[in-house]
C-alpha cells in the first residue's frame, strides 16, 4: 500500500493527507457504495452540507452564521452555492404549479418585474445584498465586523429568506385558489420580517450592545431590508416594462 496521497502525491502520516485533506484509505467505486454512501450521505446527511446549513438557519440562524464568520466553517454549505441551489429549486417548483405566480398580483404594476425575473433571477436575487450589508455595517459598527463579514452574514440571511419563499410555490403545486395563495403570501411576508429580526438579533447579541438598543436597531434594519428589496423591484419593473418585450 502506498504511503503517498493518491490525490497530490504528498507523503501521508495518519488517516488524512496534511496537504489536501484526502483520506489515506481509498476504494474502488461500487454500485452499493455509490447508493449507500455517496448519494444518501451526500444528500440527506444532516451533520454537514446543504441540509445542515438550512437546519441551522432555522434553529439558530444568527448564532450559527456568526460562528461561521468567526471561523467555524467546515460543516456549512457555501453561501453562493446554497443561494443558487435554492433558486434552482424555486425555478423547478414553478414549472409544476397550478397557477403562474405573476397572475397572483396586479399585472399592470408588476409585469415588468416578472419579465426581468424570468431571465435574470439568479442575478437580481443578490442586488440588495451589497446595500443592506453596508447598512448593517454602519448600524452595528461596534461589533467590529468589517464590510465583507457583513456581506457574508447577509448572504446567509438571504438563504433563509429564499427558503421561506419556497413555501408559496409549494402551496401552488396543490391549489390554484387565488385568495388562499394571496393570504399565504401575506403570511410569508410577515414571517420573513420576523425571521430577519431574529437573524440580526441573534447574530449581534454577543457584541455588548444594550438590549433595547439592539432590538430597536434590528427592527429598523429589518424594515430597511424589505424596503431596499422593494425599491430594487420597482426599478426592475420599470426596466422590464421599458426594455423587455
Amino acid at each position: 500500500m502506498t504511503n503517498n496521497c493518491l490525490n497530490c502525491n504528498e507523503e501521508i502520516i495518519g488517516k488524512f493527507c496534511s496537504n489536501c485533506s484526502q483520506a489515506a484509505s481509498t476504494h474502488r467505486f461500487s454500485l452499493s457504495h455509490v447508493i449507500k454512501h455517496d448519494f444518501i450521505h451526500g444528500i440527506f446527511h444532516f451533520d454537514t452540507g446543504f441540509f445542515y446549513t438550512i437546519k441551522e438557519l432555522f434553529s439558530r440562524p444568527g448564532h450559527s452564521i456568526r460562528e461561521y464568520v468567526q471561523g467555524k466553517r467546515t460543516k456549512h454549505f457555501n453561501y453562493f452555492a446554497t443561494i443558487i441551489l435554492l433558486l434552482t429549486i424555486n425555478y423547478f417548483l414553478k414549472k409544476w404549479t397550478k397557477i403562474e405566480v405573476s397572475t397572483l398580483f396586479n399585472e399592470s404594476s408588476t409585469s415588468g418585474l416578472f419579465k426581468v425575473l424570468k431571465d435574470f433571477s439568479k442575478f437580481t436575487a443578490f442586488l440588495h445584498i451589497p446595500i443592506i450589508a453596508f447598512v448593517s455595517y454602519l448600524f452595528f459598527k461596534k461589533s467590529k465586523q468589517n464590510y465583507t463579514e457583513n456581506l457574508v452574514l447577509n448572504l446567509y440571511l438571504l438563504c433563509g429568506v429564499l427558503t421561506i419563499s419556497l413555501i408559496l410555490p409549494i402551496c401552488m403545486l396543490f391549489t390554484a385558489n387565488r385568495e388562499f395563495l394571496l393570504n399565504v403570501n401575506v403570511f410569508l411576508s410577515v414571517l420573513t420580517f420576523l425571521y430577519i429580526i431574529l437573524f440580526y438579533y441573534q447574530y449581534f447579541s454577543v457584541f455588548d450592545l444594550k438590549k433595547h438598543k439592539l432590538i430597536i436597531r434590528v427592527i429598523i434594519i429589518a424594515v430597511l431590508y424589505l424596503a431596499t428589496k422593494q425599491v430594487i423591484n420597482n426599478i426592475l419593473n420599470i426596466i422590464g416594462l421599458k426594455y423587455l418585450h
